[in-house]
């Protein structure tokens, strides 16, 4: 259940970017997905992206469709700030 998962802050997720922490984090859809093992992400960068960061908003124009995700591990929901 994805409610059970923890929360990944953005702060959390930004060390997490492939360079100097073995864990390489992504996000999308307020979900946190550990891509340290896809050979897609390779220190922390997938063609143009960066690890470290929630990608829901540059993922629109990528060639391929949500159903990558199912793919990937996920670890996490992405904390939001409520004002």
């Amino acid at each position: 259940m994805k409610s059970d998962l923890p929360l990944v802050t953005l702060a959390q997720l930004s060390l997490r970017y492939g360079q100097d922490k073995p864990q390489v984090w992504i996000a999308y859809k307020g979900l946190v997905y550990d891509v340290s093992h896809s050979r897609m992400w390779k220190e922390g960068k997938h063609y143009e992206h960066w690890a470290g960061q929630d990608l829901t908003m540059e993922l629109p124009d990528a060639p391929h469709t949500d159903e990558v995700f199912e793919r990937l591990t996920v670890i996490g929901r992405l904390a939001t700030i409520s004002t």
